[in-house]
């Protein structure tokens, strides 16, 4: 493949290439591309699930939206965060004026959030490793990759937090993640849950395929939500990664069988039964009980 050529504009198409000022609905919305949450979704539920949510948007979760204002004050980028003036969400008037600030793109954001999300962004910014990696002039956020799977034909896509300009030097992809618990062992239970070691596998593959560097590193970047917002950062292990990637390939087959057969099937074939024992732990448990 021939190396991108970056481009301001949206591809037409949307051919292989890297797009730093593609809108985040687009790129979200795009039907012919496959994206690491995607194909996460296809293991870990099933391609009908998958492909429900596909063609039918979920509707704006309002959990999602502190994540995304931290995001916003790290990366300097993302949309306006709005401080509403009020105690909860539960009067009339604080729903209208929240309403209305997700109408205009907005994160709106009661008093207490708004602090909290800036004292965290001040603490990232006192650690010295994770301030390096999203240091402002260093790179661009939010850079979206497109490029094709070459055994399976399928347009994958990626959305970079952080794409630092070229230093001559090994490429370091950092990718910012809140958290409840930003000790190593909840990180590491939050790679498995989260398929983590995934998206760090299928984010290299997008680098490499692009030909921004031969050998980059993915560093998790992880925060957490309370005081005093410690940070930790990770650079997953070579078999995390291989593991990541071989779920990865998994998911790219199914995916390339569904959109060849135009079939999405649920979770077991619909000719016949599963043959289904219980999961090990009750099996241990109610065997020593009962047997």
């Amino acid at each position: 493949m021939d190396a991108a050529v970056l481009t301001d504009q949206q591809p037409a198409g949307f051919a292989p290439g890297i797009y730093p000022d593609m809108p985040a609905e687009a790129y979200h919305a795009d039907p012919r591309s496959l994206s690491s949450t995607g194909a996460r979704r296809i293991l870990s539920s099933c391609p009908a699930v998958f492909r429900y949510e596909q063609t039918h948007p979920q509707p704006r979760k309002q959990a999602f939206d502190f994540g995304t204002a931290a995001h916003r004050l790290v990366l300097g980028d993302g949309p306006e965060l709005v401080c509403i003036d009020a105690d909860d969400w539960r009067t009339k008037a604080a729903r209208e004026e929240r309403d209305a600030v997700y109408a205009a793109g907005g994160v709106p954001l009661l008093p207490a959030e708004y602090d909290q999300v800036h004292a965290m962004a001040d603490a990232l910014r006192q650690h010295r490793l994770a301030a390096a990696c999203f240091a402002p002039g260093t790179g661009r956020p939010e850079v979206s990759l497109f490029w094709q799977d070459a055994p399976t034909g399928v347009m994958r896509r990626a959305r970079l937090d952080w794409l630092r300009h070229p230093s001559g030097g090994r490429l370091v992809i950092p990718d910012y993640k809140t958290a409840r618990d930003g000790s190593p062992e909840g990180i590491a239970r939050a790679v498995a849950e989260h398929g983590y070691h995934q998206q760090a596998a299928w984010y290299l593959d997008g680098v490499r395929a692009l030909e921004l560097d031969e050998a980059p590193a993915w560093l998790l970047v992880v925060q957490e939500k309370t005081p005093p917002y410690v940070v930790t950062v990770v650079e997953l292990d070579a078999i995390s990664l291989r593991i990541g990637a071989a779920k990865n390939r998994r998911a790219l087959e199914r995916y390339a069988r569904c959109v060849e057969t135009g079939q999405w099937p649920g979770y077991a074939d619909d000719s016949t039964p599963l043959y289904l024992s219980l999961p090990p732990w009750a099996q241990i448990r109610d065997t020593e009980e009962y047997l």
